[in-house]
């Protein structure tokens, strides 16, 4: 299996963005948290996380269409490089249009974490301290219903992929933040510094 420095190289080499990288690290996060609740393999979840959009710059597939451009792209590379079929199949299946079902555990949470952390990440962006520890399941809710906030969340995902797991909302809400809050440093989300008086 691809090791996580590998797979973090990798991520690197395909994406240029530093929010990008950092959403993947956010997804990574919270699909480690989950595959330790649900006694499952943390390092292949965490790896199904890490590189679910690692081609998305190379390949944004504006067409949505299902088999070319992201994630197809990016799946034919991992496939060639070994990556369990699993982790394929959830990275196929967090992208609605290329059809695929999200049958196991680990395609379902992909698909419940990923817009959920770039909500989390837009809602924490927004407070004057840039910190997740200003960020409640209240405020993520709040800004859930602003349709104008963070338009590119698709809150219809975020419903559907807690449905999936079978988590009510605000608990889904709140094992994520508390993932993405375990690595707010690695996702510049630990506050802004201090400005000097």
């Amino acid at each position: 299996m691809l090791s996580r420095t590998d797979a973090q190289s990798l991520m690197q080499e395909y994406t240029a963005s530093d929010s990008l990288r950092k959403h993947m690290l956010a997804v990574e996060g919270a699909m480690r948290a989950y595959a330790g609740r649900f006694g499952e393999d943390v390092e292949l979840w965490g790896l199904a996380g890490l590189l679910h959009d690692f081609d998305y710059e190379r390949w944004p597939n504006e067409d949505h269409a299902p088999d070319r451009e992201h994630p197809a792209e990016g799946v034919r590379l991992l496939r060639g490089m070994g990556v369990p079929e699993e982790v394929l199949q959830a990275i196929l299946g967090h992208a609605t249009y290329t059809g695929v079902p999200r049958q196991s555990l680990m395609a379902r949470a992909l698909f419940a974490v990923d817009e959920l952390t770039g909500l989390i990440t837009a809602t924490a962006l927004v407070r004057p301290s840039r910190s997740l520890n200003d960020v409640d399941v209240r405020s993520v809710q709040k800004k859930m219903k602003d349709r104008a906030f963070a338009r590119g969340c698709n809150r219809e995902d975020i419903v559907d992929g807690a449905a999936a797991l079978g988590i009510e909302m605000p608990e889904h809400i709140q094992f994520v933040l508390d993932a993405m809050r375990s690595r707010a440093d690695l996702l510049g989300l630990a506050g802004a510094p201090a400005t000097p008086a």
